[in-house]
């Protein structure tokens, strides 16, 4: 069983075919890199994995699964229960002043007990006497209420925030880190996925909150180690070497816990030693189970690191194979290089 599978993915803005009937598998514990010209769609391709993108055509497959959040038991019971819970306040809320008439005006009296079985009563009995108001008013609330549940999960259904949930994280040809948040700090954001506090117990510090950040912070900290910048963890995220910053970038990534990590020219900016270190990074990346898929620029991490490598232009896949075999390959040379005139 693959890590992904990608079957004839196609991606167009307007008139302009992006990735062109892409197919691409990676399998467990490789190192699969995507290179190509500028502008052959790699970047896009990386867009449409992480939900960035939605494809026009194809499919997507992670472990034997749809990436798209499936549409189960509980989400029809989730958008039946909001159509309710809308139906409900749209009822009350056409209603709202006769309501308030006839059941809390009729029976309050001055300085004596509220009857409030009786005012439930009445509440009943006016929403009888109203029964085909009330009933439109109900359906016409839960119509809407279904239907705006429905979108909303539509959208999200292959949102980034869930297919990082599900295994698959990427860092960015351009860094995406928070400048004035510290190093430490930084990783603790791509933890947020598989946190379970809600809003409450983090507002009141509640023990279970307590517990869950002390174990984030232990985590984040032999992420830190893992990537060398344990003894960095308090600095500010803007004032490390560009170097040190891709790093931390790939540490946050991997904070998600992902079986499949994706990384846009991770050497991009790095000089010869900090390049030389990136490529052990990713091996000892690879040793720990993550599978990496990788676009780069740099032939000699491309061709150092890579167990298998997709070569794009225009969008479509020209060549496939190991390192040696594409290096060999003419379609590639010539996408590189450009073809000679004989004219």
């Amino acid at each position: 069983m693959n890590v992904l599978d990608i079957r004839s993915v196609t991606k167009r803005f307007g008139g302009l075919v992006a990735v062109n009937k892409l197919d691409l598998s990676v399998a467990p514990g490789q190192i699969v890199s995507v290179i190509g010209p500028n502008g052959a769609g790699k970047t896009t391709v990386f867009n449409v994995i992480t939900g960035v993108y939605e494809p026009d055509g194809g499919e997507l497959r992670f472990l034997d699964g749809d990436l798209r959040r499936p549409f189960n038991r509980d989400t029809v019971l989730g958008i039946v229960g909001v159509g309710v819970v809308t139906g409900i306040a749209l009822m009350i809320t056409l209603h709202l002043e006769s309501l308030w008439d006839a059941t809390i005006v009729q029976n309050y009296v001055y300085q004596q007990s509220f009857p409030w079985g009786k005012a439930a009563g009445d509440f009943f009995a006016f929403l009888g006497a109203h029964g085909t108001s009330s009933t439109l008013s109900f359906l016409a609330g839960a119509l809407l209420g279904s239907a705006a549940a429905f979108l909303g999960w539509a959208r999200q259904r292959r949102s980034p925030d869930t297919i990082a949930a599900r295994g698959i994280c990427r860092t960015f040809q351009n860094l995406r880190l928070f400048p004035m948040m510290t190093v430490l700090e930084n990783v603790l954001t791509g933890m947020d996925v598989h946190l379970h506090s809600r809003i409450f117990g983090m507002l009141v510090r509640s023990p279970g909150f307590r517990r869950e950040e002390g174990i984030a912070r232990d985590d984040g900290m032999k992420l830190l180690e893992f990537v060398g910048l344990a003894s960095r963890a308090n600095q500010l995220a803007g004032s490390l070497p560009y170097g040190d910053q891709r790093r931390l970038e790939i540490a946050r990534a991997l904070a998600t816990k992902p079986k499949l990590l994706l990384l846009d020219e991770p050497a991009a900016g790095m000089n010869p030693a900090e390049t030389v270190d990136l490529m052990k990074l990713i091996d000892r990346i690879r040793q720990t189970g993550v599978t990496v898929l990788l676009i780069e620029h740099d032939m000699k991490v491309v061709m150092g690191i890579s167990d298998r490598i997709t070569v794009l232009n225009y969008g479509t896949r020209i060549a496939e194979g190991t390192p040696s075999e594409v290096r060999a390959n003419p379609q590639v040379i010539e996408a590189y290089l450009g073809k000679e005139d004989v004219g």
